[in-house]
């Protein structure tokens, strides 16, 4: 058994139990007088720059090259503007304003790809789709504020592996959609979510 399989079992694994774990939609089950809000969810292809410093609204023109034709596969960023509001103000055991105990501090993130209508309606990471990305990322939020994240949507070894890598030679556009969620605690160390969805189009843009 390869470690490369290993590695990628245990991507799976991780966000399976992620988002087995309740954390994917705020209200449920959460005990933080705090809610994450993503007010906006921005992409920039990738063009080999680190950071990008320009994003765009919707769908991701993600580019798959030819390795034969000599073209290099790049990450795809995102950039996800959260902010951190009160639950429900005023009401028993929440603050009426928020204190430094309502700050959330972001410590990770998961990217999963689906396809509606995909090979027999199914999404398999690895056949159908690509694998799934467990990211870190930390930055803070202060309590009524809000603060932008960047982060890896596509990750340039999915370009190069099933299903994406026939695209560098075809003609073929694959669209999918990307549900991105951060995960975080605030001060008091109640965990908080938030989820978004951004669409992708992959193919050989060049």
């Amino acid at each position: 058994m390869s470690a490369k399989w290993l590695t990628r079992s245990s991507a799976a694994v991780l966000v399976a139990a992620v988002l087995s774990s309740g954390c994917g939609e705020f209200a449920r089950g959460s005990q933080s007088p705090s809610q994450l809000v993503m007010d906006s969810l921005l992409t920039a292809r990738g063009t080999g720059v680190a950071t990008p410093t320009s994003f765009v609204s919707g769908p991701l023109l993600s580019d798959v090259p030819d390795p034969l034709a000599g073209q290099t596969a790049f990450d795809d960023f995102g950039q996800a503007t959260l902010r951190v509001i009160l639950r429900d103000p005023g009401s028993s055991g929440s603050p009426t304003a928020p204190s430094s105990l309502n700050d959330v501090t972001i410590t990770r993130y998961t990217v999963t790809y689906s396809r509606s209508g995909g090979p027999n309606g199914q999404n398999t990471p690895g056949v159908d789709v690509p694998h799934p990305i467990v990211g870190a990322v930390t930055f803070t939020i202060r309590a009524g504020q809000s603060a932008a994240g960047v982060f890896e949507v596509v990750r340039h070894v999915a370009k190069l592996e099933a299903p994406l890598s026939v695209l560098g030679r075809s003609p073929e556009v694959l669209t999918m959609l990307a549900e991105v969620t951060f995960y975080g605690r605030d001060q008091a160390g109640n965990d908080v979510t938030a989820t978004g969805i951004v669409q992708v189009n992959f193919a050989n843009f060049n």
